[in-house]
């Protein structure tokens, strides 16, 4: 009797346990509210101190986009739309109503993007070239933040505290950083980390991709206009 009652007692606890760890299993989220097909890369906010930050993280957000399974708006389209309305700083774009940009450029959602550090910095026995930016996703229907994400890479040098290096080390750094543009290298890489669908934070797949709705880590063939329309963004 006492054998069958501690059975008893231990199956009961097994089932006990296994029902508080299933309870405590949370989904995630494989989808967004009205999940976007396109997406419009406004231009990026720099922050930083070196005035090719934005060109860089602009020229390179299509690829990761477009390997999520998004339509990106053509960058260099977007950006001389802007310039030939008057739009030719980053924080104007900002003040762009969401309904007006999806009524001219047709995209679901809009993503900003906001660099804070870009390029070299230099200290007495080495160098690093770092890059950090924010981003977040938004519905150009709703004015809903879908997603939003933050990343911070840096290079650092091979760091030697001689007195050989810390006189010409720091020197041969710089010009290297500048001849090989390391800055351009390193902001791509931290553009491409920051958009990737592949990570856990990261942007959810889109679309376009085959594994759109899943938990786990093309564009529209239309034809875009040739000729640039002048019209009132506000």
């Amino acid at each position: 009797m006492g054998k069958s009652l501690f059975s008893v007692l231990v199956m009961a606890a097994i089932f006990l346990f296994f029902a508080c760890s299933t309870s405590s299993v949370t989904t995630e989220q494989v989808s967004y509210p009205n999940h976007p097909r396109s997406i419009l890369v406004m231009p990026p906010v720099n922050l930083s101190v070196d005035v090719n930050a934005a060109q860089t993280f602009l020229a390179t957000s299509t690829y990761p986009l477009a390997e999520a399974g998004y339509y990106v708006i053509p960058v260099a389209l977007s950006t001389q739309m802007f310039i030939q309305n008057g739009v030719t700083v980053a924080e104007e774009a900002l003040t762009i109503p969401h309904d007006r940009l999806r009524e001219i450029f047709g995209a679901d959602a809009a993503l900003y993007i906001t660099i804070f550090q870009y390029g070299a910095i230099y200290y007495v026995i080495g160098s690093a070239v770092v890059a950090s930016a924010s981003a977040r996703l938004v519905d150009l229907r709703s004015s809903e933040e879908l997603w939003s994400g933050r990343v911070e890479i840096a290079d650092t040098s091979n760091n030697n505290e001689s007195l050989s290096y810390i006189l010409f080390g720091t020197l041969s750094d710089q010009i290297a950083n500048t001849a090989f543009n390391v800055a351009y290298d390193v902001g791509r890489k931290a553009n491409h980390q920051l958009l990737s669908a592949k990570r856990r934070e990261g942007i959810l797949y889109g679309p376009y991709h085959p594994m759109f709705g899943s938990v786990f880590p093309f564009p529209s063939s239309r034809q875009m206009p040739r000729t640039f329309l002048r019209f009132s963004f506000f």
